[in-house]
């Protein structure tokens, strides 16, 4: 067996047609046999080009609604067959079947058809049997047959055979081979976890098709990659690539405001994943601007984003301000003019798009996975443990803070008044500090803290917490409950007239 091997046999069977004509037509030039079936065969055909169909070698038509066609020895075999082996070359002769040099086959577009939203049967019919069964073959004797298993191949193809003039190296045919083997593993990844939906397999089961090289990790001694569909998230406008890091902070932030998808206007800042700023507003630049007093010195290298639109003069504003990254919904042409004055800022567009359910990270030697945390606190799940209520606006801004708190690293306290946040204590290893240093932080951006509200993202074990609350001036708080000493903090706020209601639900972020 030689190390390059001329195409002389090919069996074309595609769902995608798209830029499949140039490929026949170089084939044909070529001097190519091809095989064919169903729609494939017909557009072979009208092309002008011969085409030999596959029943006509199986001696069998497409049966049970096309479910079966080339599932036949004569098929497979032709595949198959290991051209170095004198039984194997015997028993081509003896029972006529056709050598079959190159298969070019496609799948039916299960993933697409599952995001559709179609019925369970649509959906089953998209299960591809012959297609992956051929593509198995022809990968797995990539010693005697090029397997191409995917549109996006075809200009690669096409430039193959033209430079070999119809001759193919195994080192290709073999490459060719592990990306039909990426293929038919992430087609067998989505069934499965199509049919496991509801997880009552214990399997963990991910596949990923779009990658891209990052500059580095976490650090500049760490290699960092990203696996995903980000162009399925954001149209990139303008800037330079994102980083490990910018990442980490840009699903930070579309978690962040997903909380506040449809409200009025309101624009965050993010650091190291949590907000340093944020706002709620009647206008986009407003919100900016009480975002960024939250806390201006945080806010150097962030990531911002927006719920609604950027304007003109938003942007004017933002322009002052060095930043990595800009998220909105949309620009405006002026908005966008005037961002892109900063060479390496990055400008996303976001996209309406369904955020994965499940959340995953390495532990161990494994893999920790659990349901994402979607439940966001409302009005009406609230319980109202002291005989003190809050207002209207105290409950606005309590529930406000719950949301910031969500989403702010574990052990939090946020507060917040007037729907800005004044500051938060992220990170800490003791709730007392974390409250501390959330006090002392909007103190020194000359926040008044009489009459803002707090937010826990778990219980109170002691009342220590509402007493530093209390002399900082807070009239409201809002925690999950559930400690076996909540009398004990429910006492201090009656005793000292603040508002205090529980969730019911913890939110631990770690």
């Amino acid at each position: 067996m030689t190390d390059t091997k001329k195409i002389t046999s090919a069996l074309i069977s595609v769902f995608h047609k798209d830029g499949l004509a140039p490929i026949v037509q170089k084939l044909n030039e070529q001097g190519v046999m091809i095989y064919s079936t169903g729609g494939t065969q017909k557009f072979i055909n009208d092309l002008g080009i011969d085409v030999i169909a596959v029943e006509d070698v199986t001696d069998y038509p497409s049966i049970l609604g096309g479910r079966v066609k080339t599932l036949h020895p004569k098929v497979f075999g032709g595949i198959l067959n290991r051209q170095d082996n004198d039984s194997d070359v015997r028993e081509m002769g003896q029972y006529n079947i056709p050598q079959l040099d190159l298969v070019i086959v496609d799948l039916y577009p299960f993933e697409k058809t599952v995001a559709s939203g179609a019925t369970e049967q649509d959906i089953i019919e998209k299960i591809d049997i012959g297609g992956i069964s051929l593509i198995r073959a022809a990968a797995k004797n990539f010693k005697d047959t090029l397997c191409v298993s995917s549109m996006e191949d075809y200009d690669e193809l096409l430039q193959l055979l033209s430079e070999g003039n119809g001759s193919i190296s195994l080192h290709d045919r073999k490459r060719f081979a592990a990306k039909a083997f990426n293929i038919s593993s992430h087609y067998d990844t989505a069934i499965f976890n199509y049919f496991n939906s509801d997880h009552s397999i214990p399997a963990l089961k991910l596949s990923e098709t779009k990658a891209q090289v990052l500059r580095y990790g976490e650090n500049p001694h760490q290699r960092g990659f990203f696996f995903g569909d980000f162009e399925a998230m954001f149209t990139k406008l303008h800037g330079k690539e994102l980083s490990y890091n910018n990442l980490l902070d840009v699903d930070a932030a579309v978690n962040l405001m997903s909380e506040f998808k449809g409200e009025a206007p309101t624009f965050a800042i993010l650091k190291h994943n949590n907000a340093c700023g944020i706002a709620q507003r009647d206008t986009v630049l407003k919100a900016y601007t009480d975002a960024l007093a939250g806390d201006p010195v945080s806010a150097f290298g962030g990531i911002l984003i927006s719920n609604t639109e950027i304007d003109e003069p938003t942007a004017e504003e933002i322009h002052s301000l060095f930043c990595e990254v800009v998220i909105a919904p949309s620009f405006t042409s002026e908005a966008e003019r005037i961002l892109k004055g900063k060479k390496n800022r990055i400008l996303l567009v976001q996209k309406e798009n369904k955020l994965p359910e499940t959340t995953l990270r390495t532990c161990l030697n494994g893999v920790l996975v659990q349901d994402k945390d979607n439940l966001t606190d409302t009005a009406e799940n609230l319980t109202h443990a002291t005989n003190t209520k809050p207002s209207n606006t105290e409950l606005d801004d309590l529930l406000f803070a719950s949301k910031i708190c969500k989403h702010t690293k574990s052990n939090t306290i946020v507060l917040v008044k007037g729907k800005q946040l004044c500051a938060s204590g992220t990170g800490q290893t003791s709730r007392v500090d974390a409250l501390r240093q959330a006090i002392d932080k909007a103190q020194a951006f000359n926040f008044e803290l009489r009459g803002a509200v707090m937010a826990s993202d778990a219980f109170f074990p002691f009342p220590d917490c509402v007493e530093i609350a209390d002399n900082a001036g807070i009239t409201a708080v809002i925690q999950p409950g559930g400690s076996i000493k909540d009398a004990l903090s429910i006492d201090y706020c009656n005793a000292h007239k603040m508002a205090m209601v529980f969730t019911g639900t913890r939110h631990f972020k770690h």
